[in-house]
């Protein structure tokens, strides 16, 4: 009468599904993995950051745990560290780390490489990498190949001069950056989706990043760009706004690095009448002038700490309280910040507020450097150029001139390229082409 069930109890441990979950913000990454694990005889439970993972760790104590290279909510190695300190026992794996660190390794660690490999193999969110295997792994076609696909494409206007040899020499030509020196392999297309019209460019991480934008704009939920300078974070921040319900409500741009900190306070809260010395007449601050619509705060990283406080309370309970009342104003303002520095190193470091931190990048964007995406450079070429053709004539470009600013390095990003064009028009003068003398980098390339 005892052996029956205690038979039964030991089969049903025997075939009970081993659970785990996969957390990333890139639905069809956690698809693919899923699909693979359940094929094995897991239960997959998904969730979209760190927070997911906690609570259904709690409820389904798994065997194993997959993340992805990056969280949208919480800091990845903060992350890392409590986790594997609650929860020893569970075989956590980073997307990228084939090992899986320093973690403890569970039975089943194949499985779950098994499933990584066969994800990789397939995979169309190279963006979501860390930015050192992003680099190894996106496609980088070298400099000669973009431009034969730019002179083959409709209304380009690259011109090939009639000389016999028209490739400039090693004077004239700065050393080819790390993209134009390697040949990658082909890499799938993301699934289809509309680019963001402000986002020229074709490249997988321009897609990315067109995606991301159009996932997260119809929501309420805050914004956090990061990107090096000059790679287009407010026209991101802008394409949120223009693609939200707001998009009819003010849009409120405050540069954090622009204005000295003692100001800083009243350019965001407001103040009264009488406040301090010289304050002759109340003000509304911007994040009262964003009220139903969107507040952009640049430079987010330059924010002082006495402030990141006050920041803070807006963004837990929506009201403010401007400098020299005593009452508080509620305001609807939806944050999208934008910053050039790791944010989240900033902030485990203690340089930033790692609450505030937290609230702002509810869903990250990177933005990428040209280097990342140097062979859309002869679509921002021509878009420029056709920009620069309202105020005169529209010039084309010889290839020579192109090779050039394809072996380009561009620290300056494509700000420095639409600059960089805008000087050689003006040194081409009334010449209808642009040429390799009018390349002008305005500093010395080694």
């Amino acid at each position: 009468m005892v052996t029956a069930p205690v038979l039964a109890l030991s089969c049903n441990t025997r075939t009970r599904p081993r659970t785990a979950i996969i957390a990333s913000s890139d639905r069809s990454f956690r698809e693919r993995i899923s699909e693979t694990l359940t094929g094995l005889r897991w239960q997959v439970r998904e969730g979209e950051g760190g927070a997911d993972v906690w609570s259904q760790s709690h409820a389904a104590m798994p065997e194993a745990v997959i993340v992805d290279s990056w969280l949208p909510d919480l800091e990845l190695a903060e992350f890392i560290e409590q986790y594997r300190g609650s929860f020893p026992q569970v075989d956590l794996i980073v997307a990228g780390e084939a090992t899986g660190a320093s973690g403890p390794r569970g039975p089943y660690r194949q499985e779950l490489l098994y499933a990584l490999r066969r994800c990789q193999d397939s995979d169309t969110a190279a963006w979501n990498a860390a930015p050192e295997a992003f680099l190894s792994r996106a496609a980088e076609a070298n400099s000669m190949t973009a431009i034969e696909a730019a002179r083959t494409s409709q209304g380009t206007k690259i011109l090939i001069p009639q000389q016999k040899d028209c490739r400039p020499n090693e004077n004239q030509v700065a050393k080819p950056s790390a993209w134009a020196n390697r040949i990658g392999t082909t890499q799938p297309k993301h699934e289809s989706i509309d680019r963001i019209p402000e986002l020229i460019g074709n490249a997988p991480c321009m897609t990315e990043v067109s995606r991301r934008i159009r996932l997260v704009a119809p929501r309420m939920t805050p914004v956090l760009i990061e990107g090096p300078t000059g790679s287009g974070k407010e026209l991101v921040a802008e394409a949120v706004h223009r693609l939200s319900s707001r998009s009819r409500k003010p849009f409120v741009v405050l540069n954090c690095a622009a204005i000295p900190e003692a100001l800083l306070e009243t350019e965001l809260f407001g103040h009264t009448r009488g406040a301090f010395t010289g304050a002759v007449q109340g003000r509304v601050g911007r994040i009262e002038a964003a009220d139903a619509g969107t507040l952009f705060l640049d430079e987010i990283g330059e924010l002082p700490l006495s402030l990141q406080s006050k920041l803070l309370r807006f963004v837990e309970c929506g009201e403010l309280q401007r400098v020299g009342d005593n009452d508080r104003v509620k305001v609807d303002v939806r944050i999208v910040a934008a910053t050039h520095r790791p944010l989240g190193q900033l902030a485990h470091e203690g340089a930033f507020r790692s609450d505030l931190y937290y609230r702002l990048a509810v869903f990250l964007i990177r933005t990428p450097a040209l280097v990342e995406h140097g062979e859309d450079i002869p679509i921002l070429v021509n878009h420029f150029l056709d920009k620069l053709g309202k105020q005169a004539p529209v010039k084309g470009i010889e290839e020579a001139a192109l090779a050039k600013l394809m072996m380009h390095g561009w620290p300056g990003n494509v700000r420095e390229l639409q600059h960089v064009l805008e000087r050689a028009v003006i040194l081409a003068g009334d010449a209808p082409t642009l040429t390799v003398r009018d390349i002008d980098f305005g500093y010395m390339v080694n």
